[in-house]
Parts: C-alpha cells; sequence; structure tokens
C-alpha cells in the first residue's frame, strides 16, 4: 500500500483522484492515532486566519466610525458603511459557494481574498463618505467567500467525522474575533490612525493568500455548464431587499411605510422568480433539490434561529452592561469573556465526542435546551444585577452557542454530496446571516419600543423626547445627565432587555424542537480509533488531506 485513493466527484459528476503518501505506520493494526500531515496543519492555519479577517472587520471599524466620521463628514450615511459590507457579503455568500463547485475551491477563495485584500487597501485611502461606502461594498464582495471558502474547503480536506477535532479552533477564532476586535480597533485608531483599520488586513491576508497558494493542492475543476446569471441576479435582488428591510425598518423608515412594505414585495417577487427559475436551469445557483434532505431543511431553520437569537441578543448585551452595570466599551466586551470560553471549551469538547463517536444529535438536542435556558436566565436581569450574576447567565447561553454554532455546518455539509459541498456551505452561511439581521432588527425594534415607554413612564414627555431618535445612548453622555435621568435610563434599558431576552427564549424553543426531528444519518469518514478500522484500511486523514492533484 504505497499511495491511499480517494475519488471525490467533482462539480460534472467526474471523479478526481486525490493521493497522498500515508506517514509510517498507517494502516497498520494497533498503530497508534496519527496527526494531520504538516501541509494540511499548515492549510488549516491559512484558513482560520481568512475566517479571522472575515469577522473581525467590522468589529475592529466599529469602534473607529466616530474618529472617521470627524475627518470624513458625512454622518447622514454613517450607516451606510456597515450597510454596504453587510449587502455584499450576504447576497454575494451563495454566488462563491456555487462558483467553488463549478470551477474548483482554490482558485475561487484565492479570488476573495485578493478582492478583500483590495477593498481593504481602497477603504483605507478613500477621501469622502461616498468613497469609503463603494469601497466597503467591495470588502464585502470579497468578505462573503472568505467565509463560505473556509468552511467549503475544510469540507473537502476532513471527513465530517473528523471535523469535531477542529471545532475548538474555529470558537476560538470567534472568540478572538468578538473580544479582540473592538480592543484591537480602539488601539489602531488611536495610535495608528482609522485608516490603519483597513490596512490591518493586509499583512494578514497576504500571510493567508501565501500559505494557501503554496501548500494548498485541490483537484482542478472545470465546469462546461453556464453559470446561471438570471437566477444569480434575481437571489441577490431578493437577499438585498431583506437586509434592507432589516436595516431601515423602524430607524431610517417606519415598519408600514411604502419603502418598507415596497421592499418587502420585491423581495418576495425575486425569490419567487428565483424558485421558478432555478427548476429549469440545468445548473441552479442554489439547487433546490439540497431542501428535499431532511436534515438539511432542519439544520438550515435551526442555523436561521440561531443566528436570529445569537446575533440579536448578544447586540444587547453590552449595552445592558455600559447602560446598567456601568461598564466602559472596553470593559463591557472583557466581561463577555464567561459565554465565549464557555461556548470553546464546550465546543471544543462536543468536536472531540463528535470524532470519537460519530453521534451529533444530542449536541443539537443539549445546544437547543442551553440557548433557551441561558436567553431566560438573561432576561432576569434588572438594575440590581450583579456582573459575576450576569457572567454565570452568559455562561449558560455560551454552552448553548458552543453546541450548536459548529454541529449547524457539520450536519449541513455531512447531509449534501461533494459535488454541492460549497452550496451547502453557502445557504447555511446565509441563513445564519439572514437570521441574524431579522434577529437585530426585531429585537431592535421591541427593544427601542420598551425604552421609550419605560422613559416616559418615569420621566414623562421629556424622557420619551430624550429617546425619541433612537433607544441607544452615548455613555459619556449619560454619565453627564442628572442622576434621576441616570437612574431612569437604567431601568429603561433594564427592561428593553428582558424583553428582547424573553422573546430570544420564546424564539429559540423552535430551535430547540426541530432538533428532536433530526436523524442521526452517519457521518462521512472511516472509524478513527485502530479497533474499529478494519486490518489494512487507509485512515480518514489519509483520504482527507489533499496532498496532490493528480
Amino acid at each position: 500500500m504505497g499511495k491511499s485513493q480517494h475519488a471525490t466527484p467533482t462539480g460534472d459528476g467526474q471523479a478526481s483522484a486525490v493521493l497522498e503518501k500515508p506517514a509510517a505506520g498507517q494502516g497498520k493494526p494497533g498503530a497508534a492515532p496519527e496527526k494531520q500531515p504538516a501541509s494540511v496543519r499548515v492549510v488549516l492555519f491559512a484558513l482560520m486566519i481568512a475566517m479571522l479577517l472575515a469577522m473581525l472587520d467590522n468589529m475592529i471599524v466599529g469602534t473607529a466610525m466616530p474618529t472617521i466620521v470627524g475627518e470624513l463628514g458625512g454622518m447622514d450615511h454613517l450607516s451606510w458603511v456597515v450597510t454596504a459590507y453587510t449587502l455584499a457579503t450576504a447576497a454575494s455568500t451563495p454566488i462563491w459557494g456555487k462558483l467553488g463547485d463549478m470551477y474548483g475551491r482554490k482558485g475561487v477563495f484565492l479570488t476573495s481574498i485578493v478582492l478583500f485584500l483590495i477593498g481593504s487597501a481602497l477603504s483605507g485611502m478613500a477621501q469622502d463618505m461616498g468613497q469609503l461606502i463603494g469601497f466597503r461594498a467591495v470588502q464585502g464582495l470579497g468578505a462573503g467567500g472568505l467565509m463560505v471558502g473556509v468552511m467549503a474547503i475544510m469540507g473537502d480536506l476532513i471527513p465530517p467525522r473528523e471535523r469535531g477535532k477542529y471545532q475548538g479552533m474555529m470558537a476560538g477564532v470567534m472568540a478572538v474575533a468578538m473580544i479582540g476586535g473592538p480592543l484591537v480597533g480602539g488601539s489602531i485608531t488611536d495610535h495608528l490612525g482609522w485608516r490603519w483599520s483597513f490596512y490591518i488586513n493586509l499583512p494578514l491576508g497576504a500571510i493567508a493568500l501565501i500559505m494557501v497558494t503554496a501548500v494548498l493542492h485541490l483537484p482542478k475543476k472545470r465546469s462546461q455548464t453556464r453559470i446561471d446569471y438570471v437566477g444569480a441576479v434575481l437571489l441577490t435582488v431578493g437577499i438585498t431587499a431583506l437586509v434592507l428591510i432589516t436595516t431601515w425598518g423602524g430607524t431610517e423608515y417606519d415598519w408600514l411605510s411604502g419603502q418598507i412594505i415596497g421592499l418587502g414585495v420585491l423581495g418576495v417577487v425575486a425569490l419567487a422568480l428565483f424558485l421558478v427559475v432555478e427548476r429549469k436551469v440545468s445548473e441552479p445557483v442554489l439547487p433546490l433539490h439540497i431542501f428535499r434532505n431532511g436534515n438539511f431543511s432542519l439544520i438550515t431553520l435551526i442555523g436561521f434561529l440561531v443566528g436570529f437569537v445569537m446575533f440579536g441578543s448578544m447586540t444587547f448585551l453590552p449595552l445592558f452592561q455600559q447602560s446598567v452595570q456601568g461598564a466602559s466599551a472596553t470593559n463591557s466586551g472583557l466581561l463577555l469573556l464567561p459565554m465565549l470560553l464557555s461556548m470553546m471549551a464546550v465546543s471544543l469538547i462536543a468536536g472531540r465526542v463528535t470524532t470519537t463517536t460519530g453521534k451529533y444529535k444530542i449536541f443539537v438536542v443539549a445546544g437547543g435546551a442551553l440557548i433557551t435556558a441561558g436567553l431566560a436566565l438573561l432576561s432576569l436581569m434588572d438594575t440590581g444585577t450583579t456582573r459575576v450574576t450576569s457572567g454565570l447567565y452568559m455562561a449558560v447561553l455560551g454552552a448553548g452557542m458552543g453546541f450548536l454554532m459548529q454541529s449547524t455546518m457539520l450536519i449541513a455539509q455531512n447531509s449534501v454530496e461533494m459535488k454541492d459541498m460549497g452550496v451547502g456551505s453557502s445557504s447555511a452561511t446565509l441563513f445564519r446571516t439572514i437570521g441574524g439581521s431579522f434577529g437585530v432588527a426585531i429585537f431592535g425594534a421591541i427593544f427601542t419600543h420598551q425604552v421609550q415607554t419605560t422613559m416616559a413612564e418615569r420621566i414623562g414627555a421629556a424622557g420619551e423626547k430624550m429617546t425619541s431618535g433612537g433607544a441607544q445612548m452615548d455613555p459619556k453622555g449619560l454619565a453627564q445627565l442628572p442622576p434621576m435621568i441616570k437612574d431612569a435610563y437604567a431601568h429603561a434599558v433594564a427592561t428593553g432587555t428582558h424583553h428582547v431576552f424573553l422573546w430570544g427564549a420564546l424564539v429559540s424553543i423552535i430551535g430547540f424542537a426541530a432538533a428532536w426531528f433530526l436523524k442521526e444519518v452517519p457521518l462521512r469518514g472511516a472509524p478513527t480509533t485502530p479497533a474499529e478500522r478494519p486490518q489494512g484500511e487507509d485512515t480518514p486523514a489519509d483520504r482527507a488531506a489533499v496532498m496532490e492533484a493528480v
């Protein structure tokens, strides 16, 4: 047995052989479990850098926004700096996934990195707010391919049965982004200037670019089928309408305004036409047949709900900590540590158990239960809640997130054929993103209504007027207010977050219920222990590590 061979179906139905020399001792009875080849670990390191870039960007830029507005002006268009990036990312996500399936993941992934870096460089050189918004859209187009590329390439490299080993790594990247983003962003803005909030992406992206180019070798694909341009345009229009509804609804325009209703109609029509087109084309941008798989449809729903409650709820945790518990902006990020550390630890344990046993349904069920319990506990917080108590509540929520964050992607990828790995990964990512957008918008409307109502009840019309332009107040400005108004606002924020977390818990019950209907379909990948492995059979690492395309 000189080499191991694994046939991987390509986008046009052919099989391309992927070969790799096994390490000493592999395939022998009783051999110790092997480590992943060094080149695969290098690729994974590069993928984690790319994943970090995608997650870190908005958090770094967010802290620099006041300085950017002070230099470039354009306060009225400030929200578009984030909206342009979010729109481009969401709209391009399914396109990147399909392109990877059709033309090969390596080239498409490298293109997304280059596009992201070009957008970063141009954003750093922007001379006015209009340029910055346009360049942020370019950056967002690249970012759409980063997350999908990372997940799909990992799907190619590592069988689902083995992928649990790396869940802790991915959870760690998320924690670094969430905690380090505001800290790094503030430090860069203070010492180097806001433009370096974008330039910082260049060296990190260059490292990922070089490492992926040098080490990653995947079978090349050349699909003869024509790209589904009509479907891509319709899907982009539909996603754009949905994201704009969640961005503008209740802020720029009333929820029942003509603009929001018009966007709703546009989104529904575009997506309805998209479904018609996808049924007729030979190579749809989002193959509808993947949704016939019960597990894929269920885990997509669960992913949407996880995004809905997670992003929606976490938006208001720092606000509660700053406005009610008196934490600074920097400390509020550090106060999220109990949740993030819990998420990392649980994700690591769940991943190892999944790899060893092949079981995963129990973790999705447990994750749904813990997220529901964590949000219910957070809804109990008021102006007298201590940081220790809120930290314990957050740890429960973090444990639920740890069970679900990577398990949802794992099940989604295990539920599609290898030729659909890109669209499977992009669909899971897209629905989680859309869920997060709706969660932030709907919870934001609930929060704003409760804050305004409570302020009006406590200090009358003056309180309602103070929050009429939005329920959030600058912590520095809040510190200068009279004690009576500060106390009223603290109670108003506590009431608002109570309703947000309570509604989040109710919504998460749906995900918990859906988890029970998942089927424990065996994960792709051979047994991982010598005792389970038949004599002479190559290990999952042999077949998964793509070192040389032939």
